[in-house]
């Protein structure tokens, strides 16, 4: 490679460095952070001959007492320092040489570290800097300094991350040298500040793999920056005393006792105080463990269910077995305690408004004014200084702003898509990533007020408990392809299997909801597209019915980071896929060949015909089989089903095949569904006349088998909705949310409605959606009072309502015990009768339409002593049926496997 000339620069010797910094500009002072001496000296000798070749005179300040670093040779002098005469003798003489050579010299300094012990102080070494580095600066000479990485406190780092020009961490994993870029002025390039792969040959390649980046940085096992266990007060002293005891444990001192103790305060203090989650984390968690999270928070507080979970269950799989340490990346992130929070919105003036008292319209006015506050919100200077610190620590990798509430992902309480989650590209300056991190975590605290959020936690009995937000910053789990970041696969995973859409099909077993990209396609409810549904015993099975089903409903869009745009990205799916190296590809896509062929003649890209399905993953990888055996042990530890979401990190081979992959796992909690079991389910007529028959469905039926009387109908007329326009679709939601509820009894109004029974909902398209031309757009809290939910794939041609498992929407309707049937009436075993509703407002009570809307498009029926509708669906066999009965129907009260 040519040496690149940079415009009023100077080189460092090493030419992939200067690219990578743009070269030396006259007065930097660039400051090395070491492992090793060894480290320094191979920057140095390059610096000294290129020094050597412009002239310049090399000035060593040696005063370690041990080798030099630098033999004393033509254009190099050694200038030897006493440092044990004092700071003053030290620095006057090191200002005398710099004044005499000025920019005629470059300068050297030994390792800084030791200073800090002669003197008894890393301030005083920090005062050394302030006086040295303007000096250098001024006089637009060069300087070399270098610090032993994790040494010194924040008055000595704080001192040269603010003085000076560039900050270079070296690291040492598997034999080669990584540098990080940490603060380089008046330059910037769109991975300046990444992790960089020093290869033997010279070259210094941005590591962009997120894999990779951990594995190296998560070496570092000291503070690195400056959080709590810096500061004074309860949460230093525990610190402190904790290692301490730890070191008095390896010596073999009886400290069993006080590490108990301690022990139990640190695991109250930061992970849980919930009685539930308690022997877990007794179980899993270690004082050494506790000693390692302080060092990654920020603020104090607890560290939130979500951080939590996360952390449990990298333990419980590292301690089931060894390989787990290899197959699992690296967790790197960091927590922001929920005393964070509680002090952010006290101050900026919302407490008092996200006190909940008054009626619940109240309550919910309050929040609006709320959450407008936070989002103009301003946080404390030392909190915002430790968020600056940890995006340094990050660079310029993407990550991704957490909700992490003390409440979340516990047992019963999953609060799925209740609270947000922010990505951040991170690119650009470190002040426009700051202020994108800082609007990232108001977002987040905002959503703690969502109208959605809070109506969940009054309906499961936790509007007045103490609802504190934690955050958790993760790195995003991926690669670099193109300009875009993303992992080639991520999905949720659930242990047990409640769509069981064949008897082959272990539901004990598992089962992925399966998205190429980021995961949030996988979680998230989306309209008019899918992901691939993976049962872990049978991965190549599929629920469609044929072929030319399963290619309608694969995935269409894909979900990434924009480097380049600086922002969260939707793309068609073979766009993202053509990003990957053709020997990559295979495992997530096949070439349709009619479709291949089709395009040829059309002229169209070969990337039209590629259909996502990640057959080859399946089939070349033991990823199902790992899959399988992660769930498995996790709901072994949690002695309950288990919900996880995780992503497919690719580590290729220097000719872009896949050599390996890693499993990020950036969620686990206790899944809310109750497992089938054994027995009636309820005993169907031999023969239904086809007048009293409403539906019948194969299925998807996802959830607890049912046999029931259904106590109120709410139907939704595939025509009539159709043709309403969309501002009356939303208002045909939000009136669903009226009549959606249990029936009340009603002697003034005809045949008195049952009082027990179920609420069954039908309708086209999809429940939930966001997009009223696909299906009703009603929120969950609309029909929370709703047991069987039905879509039926009748709104137009072609659309067929998504499985919903995995998803946020879903994981509501796990919670609230809701069943789920999909209905597709051109199918051979399904039937939907809309005659019926006719037929039946003879027999049943149809409740009176309240205004022109619902007489149009919506009609409720109830069951009545002399007339009963009836669902059986037995989730196992995946077969449903709702029917009338009108002839003494008898007592038919619920029956659940």
């Amino acid at each position: 490679m040519e040496e690149t000339i940079f415009s009023l620069s100077h080189s460092t010797g090493l030419p992939y460095l200067d690219q990578t910094l743009q070269g030396l500009f006259p007065g930097d002072n660039l400051v090395w952070e070491i492992e090793s001496v060894l480290d320094y000296h191979f920057f140095l000798e390059p610096f000294a001959k290129q020094a050597k070749k412009l002239g310049k005179t090399l000035v060593y300040f040696y005063f370690s007492g041990e080798d030099p670093l630098l033999r004393e040779s033509d254009g190099i002098r050694i200038i030897t320092l006493q440092p044990f005469k004092g700071f003053e003798h030290f620095v006057s003489d090191i200002v005398d040489i710099i004044e005499t050579h000025a920019d005629r010299a470059w300068y050297v300094f030994d390792c800084l570290t030791p200073l800090a012990k002669v003197w008894y102080s890393d301030r005083m070494m920090a005062n050394l800097f302030l006086i040295v580095c303007p000096l250098v600066l001024k006089l637009r000479a060069l300087a070399y300094f270098s610090l032993y990485k994790h040494q010194h406190s924040n008055h000595a780092t704080d001192t040269l991350y603010a003085t000076a020009q560039i900050i270079i961490e070296v690291w040492n994993y598997k034999g080669t040298r990584y540098l990080q870029p940490h603060r380089v002025d008046n330059r910037f390039s769109p991975t300046l500040y990444m992790l960089h792969q020093l290869r033997p040959d010279g070259h210094l390649e941005p590591v962009t793999n997120s894999a990779l980046t951990a594995d190296v940085v998560t070496l570092a096992k000291q503070p690195l920056l400056n959080f709590t266990i810096q500061r004074f007060g309860p949460w230093t002293a525990s610190y402190h005393e904790a290692e301490a005891i730890i070191e008095a444990l390896n010596r073999g001192e009886p400290k069993d006792a006080e590490a108990q103790e301690l022990f139990e305060r640190l695991l109250h203090m930061v992970i849980t105080r919930q009685t539930s989650f308690l022997p877990l984390a007794r179980k899993y968690f270690t004082l050494p463990f506790l000693l390692d999270v302080l060092k990654r928070l920020i603020g104090s507080g607890l560290i939130g269910g979500k951080a939590r979970g996360i952390l449990l269950a990298q333990l419980i799989l590292k301690g089931s077995h060894p390989h787990w340490s290899a197959i699992l990346e690296n967790h790197d992130s960091f927590f922001i305690g929920s005393d964070v929070f509680y002090t952010f919105v006290i101050q900026n003036d919302c407490w008092w408004l996200r006190r909940k008292k008054g009626s619940m319209e109240e309550i919910l006015a309050n929040a609006r004014i709320a959450r407008e506050r936070i989002l103009k919100g301003k946080f404390l200077e030392y909190i915002v200084l430790q968020f600056r610190e940890m995006l340094e620590y990050f660079g310029q990798a993407p990550i991704i702003v957490r909700s992490s509430s003390i409440q979340e992902d516990s047992y019963g309480n999953a609060f799925s898509g209740k609270y947000e989650s922010v990505f951040c590209a991170n690119q650009g300056s470190l002040d426009e990533r700051l202020a994108a991190f800082l609007d990232a975590v108001r977002q987040v605290y905002a959503s703690s007020l969502s109208e959605d959020a809070l109506m969940y936690r009054l309906h499961h009995g936790l509007l007045h408990e103490d609802e504190q937000m934690a955050l958790i910053v993760q790195r995003v789990s991926g690669d670099v392809w193109g300009s875009s970041f993303f992992p080639p696969a991520a999905g949720v995973g659930f242990s047990y299997n409640p769509f069981v859409w064949d008897p082959a099909i272990d539901p004990h077993a598992g089962v992925l909801r399966l998205a190429f990209g980021l995961g949030t396609r996988a979680v998230d409810r989306l309209d008019d597209d899918y992901v691939r549904i993976v049962a872990l015993n049978a991965p190549l099975a599929r629920p469609e019915k044929d072929p030319e089903e399963a290619k309608k409903h694969t995935q269409r869009r894909a979900d990434l980071i924009n480097l380049k745009e600086n922002r969260f990205e939707t793309v068609p799916i073979r766009d993202a896929l053509s990003l990957l190296p053709e020997k990559l590809r295979q495992y997530f896509c096949h070439e349709d060949r009619e479709a291949a062929e089709r395009a040829r003649d059309l002229g169209l890209p070969a990337k039209s015909a590629w259909q996502p399905d990640f057959t080859a993953l399946f089939e070349k990888t033991d990823f199902p089989q790992r899959m399988r055996e992660l769930l498995s042990v996790l709901e072994a530890a949690y002695e309950h089903p288990v919900d996880v979401e995780f992503t497919v990190n690719c580590i290729l081979s220097d000719d872009g095949d896949l050599a390996d992959y890693r499993i990020n796992l950036v969620q686990c909690r206790p899944f809310q569904v109750k497992l089938m079991g054994t027995g009636s389910i309820g005993i169907l007529p031999r023969q239904i006349e086809e007048k009293n028959l409403f539906l019948k469905s194969d299925g998807p039926i996802v959830g607890r088998s049912i046999a029931a009387p259904v106590g109120r109908l709410v139907y939704v007329s595939s025509q009539a909705y159709t043709a309403l326009s969309t501002q009356d679709k939303y208002a045909l939601a939000r009136l669903i949310g009226l009549v959606a509820r249990r029936p009340e009894p009603c002697s003034s109004c005809g045949p008195e409605s049952k009082k027990e029974g179920i609420v069954l909902l039908v309708g086209p398209g999809r429940w939930g959606t966001s997009t009223p031309s696909m299906g009703v757009p009603v929120a969950f809290n609309d029909i929370k009072d709703v047991q069987v939910l039905v879509e039926l794939a009748l709104m137009h041609e072609g659309l067929v309502p998504d499985v919903s498992l995995g998803t946020h929407f879903f994981n509501d309707l796990v919670e609230m015990d809701m069943l789920y049937v999909a209905v597709f009436p051109e199918r051979k075993n399904c039937l939907f009768n809309e005659a019926f509703i006719t037929h039946a407002s003879r027999f049943l009570r149809m409740v009176p339409p309240e205004n022109e809307l619902w007489a149009r498009a919506l009609t409720v029926l109830e069951s009545t002593e002399q007339a009963e509708l009836r669902l059986f669906a037995d989730a196992t066999a995946q077969h449903a049926v709702c029917y009338l009965v009108t002839q003494s129907p008898g007592p038919a009260l619920p029956q659940q496997l």
